[in-house]
């Protein structure tokens, strides 16, 4: 999979949530790009641009353009077609 056909999640190293959804995609062997909100300036203002202003983290873009911000284990599962079969519910 190249990187234009990789999920790309923006993420800050303090943010919980960030953490919670790596650990997911990792755990289901998901690739995606992680790309640090806090590295550079314009990567903040990219998802501001997204989420209406704020930067709201994780914030996912799908290879199809979709996008997904702040979502629960649950919605992404969902999004990504995963059932408990795939992978360890116990994350």
């Amino acid at each position: 999979m190249n990187q234009e056909q990789q999920l790309i999640v923006y993420t800050k190293s303090w943010c919980g949530d960030c953490h919670r959804t790596k650990r997911l995609l990792d755990n289901y062997e998901i690739p995606y790009q992680e790309i640090d909100a806090e590295a550079d300036p314009a990567h903040g203002q990219y998802i501001a641009g997204l989420n209406g202003g704020q930067e709201r983290v994780p914030t996912l873009i799908f290879p199809d353009g979709s996008i997904m911000v702040e979502p629960s284990d649950a919605a992404l599962s969902e999004r990504l077609g995963l059932t408990a079969e795939d992978g360890d519910w116990g994350i």
